[in-house]
């Protein structure tokens, strides 16, 4: 039997779009939505957000690839986003990334399947560097140690 690809629905993505009545205003808390529950954004959602959005699946790309949180792949366990600005570089954010890069066995940025590095540019923390966002939770003044024990703590699923 062949299946046509404009024919493949995504349950979940339906339901979610269902949930914010089929409004093409609140995209952007429909793709939060759909990426929390299945760790990132696939095809089958965004024909399905698409077409119960009445918006072109153009425009949906546009929106997540303009935004990169989105993710359009399975992503890592655990990803570390580790903030670049200034102040966080002052007190040794670079040389926490290159240490992170050799203790993790990856590059800031590159695809992982176990702990991701991600730049970041800005967490707020500014007082507290260099600073780390780890799922929600944000850490102040981490070196190597720390940034290896909350890694290990959000694999198994604990934390702070």
């Amino acid at each position: 039997m062949v299946t046509l690809l404009n024919t493949v629905e995504d349950t979940f993505a339906r339901d979610v779009c269902r949930d914010h009545g089929d409004k093409p205003d609140e995209l952007l808390e429909i793709l939060h939505a759909v990426q929390h529950k299945k760790g990132y954004l696939p095809d089958s959602a965004l024909r399905t957000i698409a077409q119960a959005l009445n918006m072109s699946r153009a425009d949906i790309h546009g929106v997540v690839s303009f935004y990169h949180d989105y993710k359009r792949a399975p992503q890592a366990k655990v990803t570390l986003k580790i903030c670049r600005a200034e102040a966080c570089q002052a007190v040794g954010a670079e040389a926490l990334i290159r240490e992170a890069e050799v203790a993790f066995g990856t590059k800031l940025d590159a695809p992982a399947t176990e702990v991701a590095l991600e730049a970041a540019y800005c967490l707020g923390n500014c007082a507290l560097g260099p600073a780390v966002l780890v799922d929600d939770d944000l850490y102040g003044r981490v070196d190597i140690q720390r940034l290896k024990h909350v890694s290990m703590k959000h694999r198994e699923g604990q934390t702070k």
